[in-house]
């Protein structure tokens, strides 16, 4: 898939507000500050669509992007930023998940997850709920530039062996990098591979 056209649609406090469910969507969730604008920037080959912020927790809205015009992405806000109110997390968080469990044109989410860190507790009981909503994932690692490749393959190894303690089989990942483009060919190709599954 190549993407052709991509433009911002518009900004949602609830899943009642977002656009119509009439085109096959995925969305960009993760801690607060995981490069989730960043990789939708290197996604669609425009620097300058999804604003980037040097301050965690800037996004507090659900950003639709129409892509080729035939399907959409959705920058989610991230969670786990703790410089924000227990009252504001709380709201984001029932955003959030009404979003998931209720948005009829979700496809996939894509979880996007620092590979420079250990795994996180927030993470994985986040993966855990998912798995338990039966909502489809991608494990996608960011920041795969940051790190050598012993240390990518040391952490990504990490990763593997926490999932395996709780999880009969590895959800699909991907490994990603903003920088480099690094895993843009398999996010396209699951991406095109997944439309073809959506019914109205």
């Amino acid at each position: 898939m190549k993407i052709k056209e991509a433009e911002f649609i518009t900004s949602s406090v609830m899943e009642s507000q977002c656009p119509k469910p009439q085109l096959p969507e995925y969305a960009f969730i993760g801690r607060s500050n995981v490069g989730k604008s960043l990789l939708t920037n290197m996604l669609t080959g425009n620097k300058k669509l999804a604003k980037v912020s040097g301050s965690p927790g800037k996004t507090i809205t659900m950003n639709h992007f129409l892509i080729n015009k035939t399907w959409y992405l959705v920058d989610l806000p991230g969670y786990g930023f703790a410089k924000r109110s227990k009252t504001e997390r709380k709201k984001w968080e029932r955003m959030i998940r009404h979003y998931i469990l209720t948005r009829s044109n979700l496809m996939s989410l894509f979880l996007l997850i620092d590979l420079r860190h250990e795994p996180q507790k927030n993470d994985m009981e986040f993966m855990e709920w998912l798995a338990m909503s039966q909502i489809p994932f991608v494990i996608t690692f960011t920041k795969a530039d940051k790190l050598s490749k012993v240390n990518k393959e040391k952490n990504l190894a990490a990763y593997k062996n926490a999932l395996l303690q709780e999880w009969a089989e590895l959800p699909p990942y991907i490994v990603t990098s903003a920088v480099t483009g690094d895993g843009k060919e398999e996010l396209l190709q699951y991406i095109e591979e997944t439309n073809a599954l959506f019914r109205l």
